[in-house]
């Protein structure tokens, strides 16, 4: 009897109970007042909690909570690497065969596997797409149209600074928008998506190559029709600058639909990346944000897994999709955006092949990371301080140094 009782004291505090780590701050009110409820109804027996951690923090704060066994019993997962070493290092369930899973095609699951692709750890949840929003009352003013290829593309910012107006809405003071936003999202036109992507791992292509360096001249080109002050101007200034109307396009991502949405009297269309001429195939940059997995050392697994076949239903797919405009479920559940910008977006994917930005993949291993040189030589490259082909080699090198039996 006394053996029991003391069995039953030393059940841990959180059977019952599961806890979300997560670095979207920013979501809490979601989860808490939406997506947590609406699991509730399916198991009231069950509590979540929402534990977000800063993001700039997140990753050595979660990984030292899983080190020490403190951690939640649910990660929110980045995409590819820094996943990819939780899994290695022992800290994360493989997901194969559990139920939700089957509701992903294979590609929207290499961003949460191995590379051999035998290992899935963490359940798909959200992608972003790339695309250029601009202002419509501008463009309906000076009688113009969203271009479809490159020479429309620069035939526009043509009308709009010769009329005084600022064409884009883009600075280079924080250097991750020109990589994120310009390079990786305009270059999948250029080096055809995942075969130019899957090329450069490969061995078989070079960041000196034609298609990759052509991205680069596109995005020096952007560089005419930058505010005045650019180098200076941050992230939150070009949105400040797009949403008063005082420039007519924002290069941008499906995560800033909801900021623009918010802002009264601006009529915001969007269109995707330009085409290198008419005819030629379409590629979005659809990037793997987000996933979720499961502490391999949780006390309460059964229920862990119960959210995480949620998290792979048609429901939390809808909820999270219409919820959280701009952030698209990577599942093959059909659903109905709601948001008329967030949808527009979403029926590129079925007319533009999905890739995800170049260097996510194998590409960023090693220091400095390859993410970093890309955001030093596009930057400096929009700027004008760097040739394409100079900022070509660079990366190259970088690519060579991250993978030494490269020739």
């Amino acid at each position: 009897m006394l053996g029991a009782l003391l069995a039953a004291l030393a059940l841990p505090a959180s059977a019952g109970t599961l806890v979300i780590e997560s670095w979207r701050v920013d979501d809490k009110a979601l989860w808490e007042n939406v997506l947590l409820p609406a699991f509730a109804r399916h198991h009231p027996d069950v509590t979540v909690k929402f534990a977000p951690t800063a993001p700039t923090g997140y990753d050595v704060a979660v990984g030292a909570r899983l080190a020490r066994g403190t951690a939640g019993d649910l990660i929110a997962c980045r995409p590819f690497d820094v996943s990819l070493a939780l899994y290695q290092g022992g800290h994360l369930d493989r997901l194969d065969g559990r139920p939700g899973l089957q509701n992903f095609d294979r590609s929207s699951l290499v961003a949460w596997q191995t590379d051999d692709g035998k290992d899935t750890f963490c359940m798909p949840v959200a992608s972003v797409i790339h695309g250029f929003f601009y202002n419509k009352d501008i463009f309906r003013r000076h009688d113009l149209q969203p271009p479809r290829t490159v020479d429309d593309f620069f035939r526009v910012l043509d009308v709009l600074k010769e009329a005084g107006v600022t064409p884009l809405a883009l600075g280079t003071a924080e250097q991750w928008e020109s990589s994120q936003i310009v390079y990786t999202s305009i270059g999948p036109n250029f080096w055809r998506g995942e075969e130019g992507r899957k090329a450069l791992i490969a061995g078989r292509a070079r960041l000196t190559d034609r298609p990759y360096v052509d991205a680069l001249d596109f995005t020096a080109r952007l560089g005419r029709y930058l505010p005045v002050g650019a180098a200076r101007q941050t992230y939150a200034a070009s949105q400040a600058r797009f949403a008063s109307g005082g420039a007519a396009i924002y290069p941008a991502g499906s995560w800033d639909i909801a900021h623009f949405s918010r802002t009264p009297g601006l009529a915001l269309g969007v269109f995707p990346p330009p085409l290198p001429r008419e005819g030629a195939a379409c590629h979005i940059s659809d990037h793997m944000d987000l996933g979720l997995g499961v502490n391999r050392h949780s006390k309460n697994k059964e229920d862990a897994y119960k959210f995480i076949a949620w998290v792979g239903s048609q429901e939390f797919a809808d909820l999270y999709t219409n919820r959280l405009t701009g952030f698209f479920t990577l599942s093959h559940h059909l659903i109905a955006v709601r948001d008329p910008v967030a949808k527009q977006m979403a029926e590129w994917r079925k007319r533009c092949a999905s890739t995800i930005r170049i260097n996510a993949q194998v590409l960023n291993r090693g220091q400095p990371s390859m993410e970093v040189e890309l955001w030093n030589v596009t930057s400096q490259v929009l700027n004008g301080s760097l040739a394409p082909g100079d900022g070509a080699v660079r990366l190259q090198n970088r690519v060579e140094q991250g993978r030494p039996g490269q020739k």
